[in-house]
C-alpha cells in the first residue's frame, strides 16, 4: 500500500531547508519491517493555496502499525508538528 503525508507549514517557516532533514527522518523508516520505500517531494510551486511538501512510504498494513508508534513517526510529530499549519494523511492500494 502506499501511505502518503502531505504537509503545509505555517507562513514564516523557511520549509525548503526542512526538506533534507524530514527526509533523513524518513528514510530511517526503512528499518522497519515492511516498509519498503520512501520518497519525499517538495512543492515547486510558490502559490499560497499549496502544500509545500508530499511524503510517500511503500508499506504493507501491518508495517503501518510498526511505523505509527516507531521512533521516527514519533521524531516527525514533535519536531514538526508545531510548524505545521495543516497536513493531509491518504492512504490507497497498489
Amino acid at each position: 500500500m502506499r501511505h502518503y503525508i502531505i504537509a503545509k507549514f505555517r507562513p514564516g517557516v523557511d520549509w525548503p531547508t526542512l526538506v533534507e532533514p524530514v527526509r533523513a527522518i524518513f528514510e530511517e523508516t526503512l528499518s522497519i519491517e515492511g516498509i519498503t520505500g520512501v520518497r519525499v517531494y517538495p512543492s515547486n510551486s510558490s502559490r499560497e493555496n499549496r502544500h509545500h511538501l508530499m511524503i510517500e512510504l511503500e508499506l504493507t498494513p501491518e508495517a503501518l502499525k510498526r511505523y505509527d508508534v516507531s521512533q521516527p513517526h514519533l521524531r516527525w510529530k514533535e519536531t514538526y508538528g508545531p510548524l505545521l499549519e495543516s497536513k493531509t494523511i491518504f492512504d490507497r492500494e497498489d
